[in-house]
This record gives structure tokens, sequence and C-alpha cells, in this order.
């Protein structure tokens, strides 16, 4: 048994107070349909900016991007580019305000903003339902599959089963995560379905405040070791923000088990990669938030100004907190790699480095508060994904068969959606081979299904419901198809192929069909105000209405975007460099924070729409 007595004790006080928490607001999230899933619109900007971070410090990713730091060096900042973690720096800049103009209460919802009521409109309603649905799902699978092997390491499995006198054997070694992922996804699901997106915005800001406490913990220990230690045994280029053409790390002196993991990963050819993430990335961003929990906290917002300022903050508060908690464990595990256990069914899963660092390393009662923080930030995740899911089911497909349901049937409806949600979500999660496949498929895959359709939808006019749902649907079923058939192959690498498919889809849709009534867009265009290819419908609007404004801020978004990524990732090269003890560098990156956030304050903040 790694954890004592107190570790325990504050674990089991943190999943008492998120039901208490759950209880508590359960009556005024009952009181309608929008505070149940949006919080009443009635959340402030930094509480939905730090709940919405809050969701994004999850184990599953925390446990990836700590591999990323042990096996890639100072070149793992770039990796989650592959996410891309700057979406967040689009919807800052624009994106946000363009969606909560919308005053929906789904991704789904606004299809009818964009494309009215027909039958094109109609099927693109159901296919973002069901893209949103199996986006969500992959997400829940994802964190449920993380937090199973994270939690194994600290309550062995032969603990338990001693404890309820049962053989160990009654589940195979390869599910035994599995049931630790069921037993603490049950918690989530509790408060997550009594007090909606209140509780999971409360619960997350209790999460938030153990994150930093631990995260500021574990980068000193780190710190301090290192400081002791002296140096870091690591192969050349481990130290280098930059690259080649190839990788060149050459761990085979060191611990050779790792090359076999960069050869696994598909990361060896960096430059390709890189050129790919970019591609990608900035495809993905553009098409705004895919319908998940991201969305919903920008729809909770009171305004689109809030909803901007919202989505500014995320990496603010995220960043520095949960980069100086990997650095600090990506220390400790490389200075002492020979004390970890990483051996799982029989093999080495550097997945494992992260909960085996925190029972070798980490003391008594801070282990107990960590873990019962990275534990809410599972929690966070899942509720605030399912809360999304409930949101796109009840009301996206429920309230459209039974239009006259009243409150106490949406309720009843919600709880039971979110029970079912929570099941299929974890019988996907057992099939699923481990954390880093999951996260590929899902932000290379399934998302390069998303990308053509949602980026016309923002800015080409003639675009219509029909080509949103061939674009969709054209992306999706490859999508699932794909890894099946390219099983050796990275899903980053195979995305171009994803978006032509979609484009086709897109295309023969739209010009196979009239273009949307010019009532429908004129009515988007007027409320949403996007640039882009608007032409037809700007001149019509002016027409109509000499005093209306276009928003000629296309210039000024795409500085503000590249400005905004520099901002961020050196945000996240800060804490690196400081837990690393490279002093020059982490200065270098604190001028570059500085200033790149004085321009941002002049261009962006000052800058933001009232309406």
């Amino acid at each position: 048994m790694k954890l004592h007595l107190i570790d325990l004790s504050i674990i089991a006080i943190y999943l008492l107070s998120t039901i208490v928490i759950g209880l508590v607001l359960k009556k005024k999230a009952q009181q309608n349909k929008k505070s149940y899933l949006l919080g009443g619109n009635k959340l402030p900007w930094y509480m939905l900016g730090l709940s919405n971070a809050s969701g994004m410090f999850d184990i599953s990713g925390t446990m990836w991007l700590v591999t990323l730091g042990f096996v890639y060096g100072l070149k793992s900042i770039w990796i989650p580019w592959l996410w891309p973690v700057w979406n967040q720096i689009f919807l800052m800049v624009y994106l946000s305000i363009w969606l909560r103009r919308s005053n929906v209460t789904t991704g789904a919802e606004w299809i009818q903003t964009r494309f009215g009521f027909g039958s094109g409109a109609n099927l693109s309603h159901n296919i973002v339902v069901v893209y949103a649905l199996i986006s969500c799902l992959g997400f829940l699978a994802y964190g449920f599959i993380g937090l199973g092997k994270f939690m194994m390491i600290f309550i062995p499995w032969d603990y338990v089963c001693g404890l309820m006198g049962i053989s160990p054997d009654i589940v195979a070694p390869e599910h035994i995560p599995h049931v630790y992922g069921l037993v603490f996804t049950l918690f989530a699901t509790l408060y997550a379905v009594l007090g909606g997106m209140m509780s999971i915005v409360w619960t997350d800001m209790l999460q938030y405040a153990i994150m930093t406490v631990s995260s500021l913990i574990i980068g000193i220990i780190a710190m301090n070791a290192l400081a002791d230690y002296g140096y870091l045994n690591v192969p050349e280029g481990w130290y280098s923000l930059w690259f080649g053409w190839k990788l060149d790390l050459d761990w085979n002196n060191i611990i050779p088990e790792v090359n076999q993991k960069i050869k696994e990963d598909g990361f060896s050819l960096f430059s390709i990669f890189m050129m790919m993430m970019l591609f990608k990335g900035f495809l993905v961003s553009a098409a705004g938030p895919a319908p998940n929990y991201d969305m919903q906290k920008i729809l909770s917002t009171k305004s689109p100004k809030e909803g901007a300022k919202m989505s500014g903050v995320v990496s603010v508060v995220l960043n520095p907190v949960r980069y100086f908690m990997i650095t600090g464990f990506v220390v400790l595990a490389v200075l002492y790699y020979d004390k970890l256990n990483l051996i799982v069914a029989g093999r080495i899963d550097f997945e494992q480095i992260l909960p085996s660092a925190i029972s070798e390393f980490v003391p008594v009662g801070l282990m107990g508060l960590l873990l019962a923080g990275l534990l809410a930030a599972f929690m966070s995740t899942f509720a605030g994904t399912l809360n999304a899911a409930q949101a796109y089911i009840v009301n996206d497909i429920y309230l459209k068969v039974k239009k006259d349901a009243d409150n106490n049937q949406i309720k009843r409806m919600n709880y039971f959606v979110g029970v079912f949600i929570m099941i299929i979500s974890v019988v996907l999660g057992i099939y699923a081979k481990d954390v880093n496949s999951l996260l590929q498929w899902i932000v290379s895959a399934l998302w390069g299904s998303y990308v053509a359709s949602n980026v016309l939808k923002w800015y080409w006019w003639r675009f219509n419901g029909h080509g949103y749902f061939w674009g969709m649907l054209a992306g999706l079923i490859p999508a699932l198809i794909f890894p099946l058939v390219f099983q050796e192959t990275l899903e980053l690498y195979y995305f171009p192929l994803l978006l032509i498919s979609s484009l086709i889809g897109c295309f023969l849709g739209t010009y196979l069909k009239p273009p949307t009534s010019d009532e429908v867009l004129d009515s988007f265009y007027k409320n949403v105000r996007p640039w882009g290819f608007w032409k037809p419908v700007k001149e019509r609007v002016l027409a109509l209405d000499p005093t209306f404004k276009p928003n000629t801020n296309f210039k000024a978004d795409m500085l503000n975007i590249v400005i905004g990524i520099v901002w961020q990732t050196a945000i996240i090269a800060i804490p690196v460099f400081v837990v690393l003890r490279q002093w020059w560098p982490a200065a270098l990156a604190i001028a570059i924070t500085a200033i790149t956030t004085s321009i941002l304050k002049f261009t962006w903040w000052d800058k933001l729409p009232n309406d």
C-alpha cells in the first residue's frame, strides 16, 4: 500500500466535497435548461476560464506531457501544438466572440443560426450531434483509461482484493486499471449529474487551488534535487528547443528503450512533423471549438466580450502551474529512472512515469493532496465533457422529439443520459490500447474530419447545410476507418487524406443544392459579424441597413494570433526553464512574455467589442 492514512483522508475529504457541492447547487441547477447546462449565463468570465483551465489539467494529458518531456526534453514544448494548444489563441482573439453572439445552448443548435431550418440544416444539425457524441465519448474514454493506469500504482490490486476477501485473479491484469477508472468515474458522474455546469465550475475552483499548491511543491522538490545532483543524464540535444530535419536524440547509451518509444511515436522526422502540426493546427483552430466542454464554457459566459476574456485567461492560469509540475516530474524521473516501476503487463510503459514518480518521490501528506488534485483534474475533464454530451442529447435530440417536456421530465432525462454516457465511455475505455493512441486518434483523425466543414461555415457565404453535412460525413467515416487501414502510421500523417475527402463532400453538397436563404444569411451576418468571403451578403445587408458596420479586423486578428502564439509559448517555456535551472533562457522567456502581453493589451484587450 503506497498511501498512508493522512493521504487517504485528504482524498476522501475531496471526494466528499464534490458530492456536497453537487447537492448544494442541485436546486439552482434544476431551475431550467439554461441553469443546468450553462449556469444560467450568470457565471463571471474568470471563474469559467479557471474552470476551463482546470478541465484541461487532466490526468491523462498530464501523463502524456510528462512522458513527452522525459523523452524529448525541451523539444516537447512544441509537441502539444498537435492538440493544437493555440486554439485558445484563436478563440480569445475572435472566435469566442463570434460563437457567443449566437445565444444558443449547444454547437448543434448554433447550426440553425447559420443554415436555417431546411433539410440541409436538419442534416447538419444531426451530423453535429453524432460528431459531438463520438468526440465526447472519445474524451471520456481517454480520461478513464489514464485514471485507471494512474491509480493502480498507489492502491495495489492485491491490497484491494485482500480487503474485500476476493482472489486477485478475478480480473485479468490488463483490465485492472479499468476497475480503478470505474470507481472514480462514478464520483465524477454523480456531482456532474446533480449540479450541472454550476457544480462543475465550483468544483473546478477547488481543484485548481489544490493543483497550484501541489505543482509548486513538486517543482521545488525537483529543483533542489537537480541542484544536489548537478546534471541530468540525457542525450545531446535534449536541452535544445531547436531541431533539424531529424530529431537526432539518441538514448542508446542511457536508456535504449526510449529510442523504441520515439520510433513508435513517429516523431523522428521532426521537421515534417512540425510542418504537419502547423498546417493542421491552423485549420483546426480556425474551425473553432469542437462541440465539447470548451464550447459549453464559452456559451456559458455572460457576453461575447466575456467569452473572449475567458478564453484568454486559460493560457495564463493553466500553463505556468501545469508545466511547473510536469517539468518537476520529468527532472525527478530522469534523475532516478532506475527507481521507477514502469513495467505493466510484462512491458515498459512510459506513460507510467508520472504515477511512478509520484509514488517514489512525493512525501506523505503531499501525496494525498497531489492525488486529490489529479483526481479532481480527471473528474473536472470527465464532468465537463459529460455535461456537453448531456447537452447534445437532451437539447438536440430529446427536446426536438418531446417539445412539450416540463422541467421535471428534462431533469430526469439529464440524469438518465448522464449515467448512460458514463457506461458507454467506460466500455470504450476498456477496449482502448493506451492514452497516447486514443489521444492521437482524437486530435488527428477525429478532429481532422471536423476541420473542412467548420472552417467553411464561418468564412464562406455560399457554404450551405448540405455541404456541411456531406463534408462532415465524408471526414467522419474515414476517421473511423483509417486507424484500421493505416495501423503503423501516425494519425497526423493521414490528416491530408481526411481533409481532401471532407472538402470533396463539402463542395459537392454545396453546389448540388441551392444556397442558404437570404433571410438566414443576412441574420447570421448581422448578428455574428464575421470577416471572410461574405461580399454578396455584406452588400445586401448594407443596402438594407446603411448604418451597419462590417467586420474589418482580419489583419488585426491575424497579427494578434501570431503575437498570441508567441505569448502562449513563452508562458509555457518559463516554468520549464525555471525548474531545469536554465536561468538565462528563463529570463528571455519572461521578457518575451512581458513584451507580448504589453502589445496584446493595446491590440486586443482594449479593442474587445461590447456587443
